[in-house]
């Protein structure tokens, strides 16, 4: 079972949370929900801006644990390092989910010469 590390942020990019996830796409479900007694609009963690998926969760937690000890400016240059403008990876994700789990007749099919 795929495990992910990820980073979100909020809009502000103030805050960085590191975490660990099985289901990438219902983790960020709950933190666009969380309720908004504990933090304003600008607070809430809603910007996926990192992701790294693994195959076991042994190493998911191995990378947890390194990247829960970075620095701000080590996580900002890990972020940086895949996502330079900090654009909302859900985005994408969102897109890979329903795309991936639609049956292939309601898929767009590609001509080869696109593809090759």
């Amino acid at each position: 079972m795929k495990k992910f590390v990820y980073i979100v942020t909020d809009r502000n990019r103030n805050s960085l949370h590191v975490g660990i996830s099985a289901d990438l796409i219902k983790t960020l479900d709950f933190y666009k929900q969380i309720p908004s007694l504990f933090f304003d609009s600008s607070q809430h963690l809603t910007r996926l801006v990192y992701f790294e998926e693994f195959k076991t969760e042994m190493q998911a937690l191995s990378r947890f644990k390194l990247i829960s000890r970075f620095t701000r400016m080590q996580k900002e240059r890990l972020i940086r390092s895949c996502n330079p403008d900090w654009v909302d990876l859900t985005i994408g994700l969102d897109f890979e989910h329903i795309t991936m789990n639609r049956p292939l007749s309601n898929q767009v099919k590609l001509p080869l010469a696109i593809l090759s």
